[in-house]
């Protein structure tokens, strides 16, 4: 199946805490379908002191469900789904992601 969501995507949050919060794609765990958006979803964790780092409480974000987030629209920000579509003939035929609301390209 190929990727709706991608690394460096700009997604916005639809349901939970952060709702409505927008945020970059970090991170992404395909194998539990989970997400990891810059400034969304911070959890305080304690943290023990080591060598390279300093000890004490640190806030980082945790991973949010596929299901929560939704690819921002490239045109006017607010929350599209994700189409597929070919592009080109012949040998440079090239499968893109596309906005459902606007249909701009999203990597194209």
């Amino acid at each position: 199946m190929a990727a709706r969501i991608k690394k460096g995507d700009n997604v916005i949050v639809i349901a939970g805490r952060d709702k409505g919060r927008t945020g970059e794609v970090i991170e992404m765990h395909r194998d539990d379908s989970r997400v990891l958006v810059r400034g969304v979803n911070m959890v305080k964790r304690h943290q023990r002191q080591s060598a390279s780092q300093e000890g004490g409480i640190i806030s980082k974000e945790a991973p949010i469900h596929l299901s929560n987030v939704a690819l921002a629209d490239p045109k006017d920000g607010k929350p599209t789904r994700v189409g597929f579509k070919f592009v080109g003939k012949g040998e440079e035929r090239k499968k893109v992601r596309f906005a459902k609301r606007s249909g701009v390209e999203i990597d194209g």
